[in-house]
Order: C-alpha cells, then structure tokens, then sequence
C-alpha cells in the first residue's frame, strides 16, 4: 500500500488542463479562463463626468463667477461644442467631459437663471472628472486562475469581449459496477441494493464545474464491463464504483487491464477506501473508486476533485485543509490515514460516534472529514486538528 500523499501525485500526474473553447459571455459564470481577456477599448474611452453639474474652464472657476450654458451633454450623448471663456455645458453623470472643459463644477454649487450660472460661494474641491483609461487601458490584459465571478463578468464585458477563451468542462464518464445494484426508483430484489454513489459523484462533478455522464450499471462480467469501457469514448476521465477490490467478482482492473490500462497504483493506506485503482486506459485517467458511498464519496474528494480542478488549469494540488478544535475525545489512530466523519458546529469538530463505511445517513450529516495521520495518538478536547471541509 502506498500513503494517500503518494497516491494524490499519482492522480495528478495522470492529468492535465484540457484545451481551450470559446464562448458566449452569458455562459462563463464559474468558467476558468483559457487566455487572458484583451481590452479592446479604455474604460472610459473618454474624459467623462462623475457628477451631474456644469463642464466649464477650471482656470475660471471661482466663487460668483458667471457662465452662459451654450449645451446639454449626457450620457450616450456627446456635446459637439467646445467650451470657451466664460460658457458652460450642461453635463450628466457619464456623459463624455466636452473639448475645452477641465471640470465640472457640481450642480449643488450652482446658482442658474435662464442660460446662466453663478458659482456659489462654497465650491467642491473637483474636478469630478473621470480620466480616459482610469480603469484599464486598452491592450490591457487579465488572466486570473480562478472559476469567474459575477464581478468578473462585468470586467470583462466592460473590456468589450463578447466570448473569452475558457478551458472545456472536464467530460467525467462514472460507471457503477455489481449484480447487486439497480437503479433509484427500481423495485430491488431482497437480495439487491439502491446504486446511490453515482449520484452522489455526479454532484460533485457539476459543482466542481465538469460535466458527468451516468453510464449504465456494469454487471458482474467481462463483457458487460467491455461494454460500459466501450461508452466511455470521449470523456477526459473514467470512474468506476465497486469492483476494484480482489475478490472473485472484482473484475475492473482485470478487464481494465485486458483493454490496456496502465495502472498507477493499487490499495492505499486510507480508510475509508484502501482498495482504490488508479491509472491511464487508451490515453484517458481513470480512477476505480471503492463500492461502499462512504468510501467512494470520500475518495472523490481526496482524489477525484484534486483531478477536476487540475484539469481545469485551476493547479495540482490536494483539497484544501483547515483546522479546528476537537469537541471531544478520539483514541489513537492505526496504520492507516483515517478520514472520519463530522460536524463542525460552534467553532468545533464533532467526530460521529458510527464510522462504517456503509452508513450513508451519517454521510449526509457531517459537514466536515477530520484527518487522522498514520499513527496519530489519542487525542482530547480541544486539540487542534486538521479537517476537509465538505
């Protein structure tokens, strides 16, 4: 058996970020950039106004000076006139700051009668103009590594880019195998079970900004996971659930290896999910994640996401740790990295009395993986430890 580190370079060494693809704007929320974005135009293209008031000469703008109003400029409505000594444009908030003028003196301190303004006695510091290119300038480029936010959005449609490069959503193919599972929503026989982790997977998956195919289930035979193999044309990775263990019925790896897997590795030192394949099958990744939903689950996210976002662009590195306090005590862990569930409440980690493997109900209850090292002692309450947040 090899250590969960070990295994994660492993994973990560089977992938690398997909290819490029442009597309609409509309559709780029949570996308990762494939280039960086190219700004078109400044923002603002032109000097223009921060205040509704009066575009005028600064050199003039004293308090009681008077000015004739020769204009109206607004925003998506340039003046074409030009302001000389002693004239004034009426100006809104946006609106581009006309030739000759170098502020605008806000209309709050304006006194107007007809077509003519006084200054009042108290004037704003100015110049309420925002320069060309105070944002960005044009040719400027962005390039962040990180899925886009709705604020991203607005910078790069800002920068006149209809339809940014972004790397394709990572095409998981997820194969459940076993004679013993059928479909939700199936009428099982007594000696059947519901297929739950595919779902569960598929989840994760999406969230992480990929795309899952739900194959169909892969009964206990060569040919019937030849078949399922056979559907898996053009995924970027292959997972299968169950069957990657070494008992009569566990037939992923063989048949896996028939079609000319190469695999990374076999069994780690983890629970949940010692027995856990990895490797390369005709140029695509696959991950064998283990038949019971806590050990599948767990497993997808130690190494499954670690895999989506390296293909994403979005870095090869693990899941992200935190740490908290214990809210009580834990004997010493054995010879394996120990994954147990929890629930962070108040600032603590509540570890969950039942850690079978098999408990689905105390799956969706924890909100959080407290990490146990090969080897950890006992711990107590209120010992700092390390966890996966889920």
């Amino acid at each position: 058996m090899i250590t969960v580190d070990q295994a994660l370079a492993r994973v990560l060494a089977l992938v690398t970020p997909l290819s490029g693809e442009s597309v609409p704007l509309r559709a780029c929320a949570n996308r990762v950039l494939g280039e960086p974005v190219r700004a078109t135009r400044a923002q603002p293209p032109f000097p223009a106004s921060a205040m509704d008031g009066y575009a005028l000469r600064s050199a003039e703008a004293r308090p009681g000076a008077r000015f004739t109003v020769i204009d109206t400029a607004a925003a998506g409505h340039a003046s074409l006139h030009a302001v000389g000594p002693g004239q004034a444009i009426r100006i809104f908030t946006g609106a581009p700051v006309p030739q000759g003028a170098d502020r605008v003196i806000i209309q709050e301190d304006v006194t107007r009668d007809a077509d003519t303004i006084t200054l009042n006695d108290s004037l704003d510091a100015g110049p309420c103009i925002r320069p060309a290119g105070a944002d960005f300038a044009m040719g400027a480029e962005w390039f962040p590594r990180r899925p886009l936010t709705p604020s991203d959005l607005v910078l790069i449609a800002a920068m006149n880019c209809a339809a940014p490069v972004v790397l394709r959503k990572p095409v998981v193919a997820l194969i459940a195998t076993g004679d013993e599972l059928v479909m939700p929503g199936e009428s099982p026989r007594d000696d059947q079970i519901i297929a739950s982790n595919t779902f569960g997977l598929a989840a994760m998956v999406e969230q992480a900004g990929g795309i899952a195919r739900i194959l169909p289930i892969a009964r206990d035979n060569e040919s019937a996971l030849r078949t399922a193999f056979g559907l898996t044309q053009g995924a970027d990775l292959i997972v299968t659930i169950g069957g990657a263990s070494v008992g009569d019925h566990d037939l992923v790896g063989r048949v896996a290896g028939d079609l000319g897997m190469q695999r990374a590795f076999y069994k780690i030192a983890m629970r949940p999910g010692k027995p856990l394949m990895a490797g390369r099958l005709n140029g695509t990744a696959l991950l064998g994640l283990p038949g019971n939903p806590v050990s599948s689950m767990v497993c997808g996210h130690i190494f499954m996401l670690p895999a989506l976002r390296a293909m994403l662009g979005l870095g090869a590195v693990a899941a992200p740790r935190l740490s908290a306090p214990l809210a009580g005590d834990l004997d010493g862990n054995g010879a394996r990295e120990h994954y147990m569930r929890a629930t962070l409440l108040d600032g603590a980690l509540h570890a969950a009395k039942r850690q079978d493997s098999a408990l689905t109900a105390v799956l969706a209850e924890a909100n959080a993986l407290i990490l146990r090292p090969i080897g950890d002692p006992a711990r107590k309450r209120g010992d700092i430890v390390t966890y996966l947040p889920l």
